[in-house]
């Protein structure tokens, strides 16, 4: 009878000690009621509307006549405000930095990952505080699988940065893709995984996935033709490869890809988003829409390349490739094409992510349609719908308010004074 006493009492302690645990756990959940002046919940503008966060997540989003605020909610009033979702940067490269400062071989050759990580960390500092709260990283440009440490890094709660969608190495075709001008017999550091054929492909990818890719990324093309001109490195056949050995996993692949031809053959072969597309035609933009394939342009990268090479934007006539690409981007808009948002950063400014929504209004793009490629779109293409991209109840509370109305003017997406990762504030 007497251990039956004291294994009951050490039971209902436990209950009570769990039970004091949780409602500890419970009070801790800070509960914050946002009152812009207008919400864009990335796809319509609501006004006179408040947003309830508790938690980690966001509670309600009703019109202010209608939300119930408890007691001992924190009040942010946001007078003259937009309150939007986290922006999502569709193709950053937070292991590089401006190539104005350094060029890519000599980042990639003479940097050591030590340095070229704390750069990144600081890197991602400055993202997040523009306002970006996901990133989705296309590839490490040598660093090795440094951007899945950074990532667990961040998801340990040991640095404050962006979520993060980390690629790994890439995958590039022998011969493509390392720093060049080098003698036959020395050998490089490379800039992404050389891969060819049915085993090696199959490996590659599979090792990528094991060192903790969360998605697969190829360069379909790159400058490797007789002339120095973008030619198509792998056969559509490989490309499927990649693409199947990728998805039974459950995992995507994203493709670089400048020319119509490479375009084509990531477009057959399954890919989900086509990065650049400099090069695209009507017809290819007809097939990508047809089978619902994302164009992640890639207007900034192009743009900052030149000006570093002496263009003086808006003084000098458009170079013949900006000229281009404004073209591009317009038949791939006209052709009904999903456009991602992403700006290939780490070509140019981390920080300055919101260079990319200009230059898309700048080159044909209603704000808002920019906006949404920055929240929803992103979030619904990427497979993170469940989770970011919209003022929703029941999704993270990834929230930022910037000063006016970037629906109305897109530049005011820079003025950002509010910035909230996972119910946390990080900028006020």
């Amino acid at each position: 009878m007497r251990k039956r006493e004291i294994g009951i009492f050490i039971f209902i302690s436990i209950l009570l000690f769990v039970a004091k645990a949780k409602s500890q756990t419970i009070e801790k959940e800070n509960i914050y009621v946002l009152k812009p002046t207008r919400i864009f919940d990335g796809e319509n503008l609501l006004e006179d509307h408040w947003v309830m966060v508790k938690g980690e997540k966001i509670e309600a989003v009703k019109k202010a006549s209608e939300i119930s605020i408890p007691k001992n909610a924190i009040i942010i009033d946001l007078p003259n405000q937009t309150l939007l979702p986290g922006l999502i940067e569709g193709h950053s490269h937070l292991l590089l930095h401006p190539y104005n400062e350094t060029s890519w071989d000599e980042q990639v050759l003479k940097e050591s990952s030590a340095l070229r990580v704390i750069r990144a960390v600081n890197h991602a500092k400055a993202t997040l505080l523009a306002g970006f709260t996901t990133v989705r990283d296309l590839g490490t440009e040598g660093a090795g699988y440094d951007d899945v440490g950074i990532k667990t890094a961040i998801n340990q709660g040991l640095i404050l940065c962006p979520r993060m969608i980390v690629a790994t190495r890439a995958i590039v075709a022998t011969g493509s893709y390392a720093p060049k001008g080098f003698a036959p017999q020395v050998e490089v550091p490379q800039g992404a995984e050389e891969a060819d054929g049915v085993d090696n492909l199959i490996k590659v990818v599979r090792t990528q996935i094991g060192k903790g890719a969360d998605l697969i990324k190829v360069y379909a093309d790159y400058r490797w033709g007789l002339f120095g001109e973008a030619r198509p490195t792998f056969s559509i056949e490989e490309l499927k490869l990649i693409v199947e050995t990728a998805k039974s996993s459950g995992r995507p692949t994203v493709a670089h890809a400048s020319t119509a031809e490479a375009i084509r053959r990531c477009v057959l072969a399954g890919v989900e988003t086509i990065e650049h597309g400099d090069g695209g035609t009507p017809e290819v933009f007809q097939l990508m829409a047809e089978k619902g394939v994302a164009l992640c342009p890639t207007l900034a990268a192009g743009d900052a390349i030149l000006q570093y090479r002496g263009w003086r934007k808006g003084i000098e006539p458009d170079p013949q490739r900006i000229v281009q690409k404004k073209l591009s981007f317009k038949q791939a808009l006209e052709a009904g094409v999903k456009i991602c948002f992403g700006g290939d950063v780490g070509v140019f400014t981390h920080g300055d992510n919101a260079r990319e929504l200009e230059m898309m209004v700048e080159y044909g793009m209603k704000p808002v349609d920019a906006l949404k490629s920055a929240t929803s779109v992103n979030a619904d293409i990427f497979h993170y719908a469940n989770q970011i991209g919209r003022v929703k109840a029941g999704l993270l509370a990834d929230l930022i308010a910037v000063e006016g109305n970037p629906l109305q003017n897109i530049k005011d997406i820079r003025k950002v004074k509010l910035v909230m990762k996972g119910g946390e504030i990080v900028k006020q």
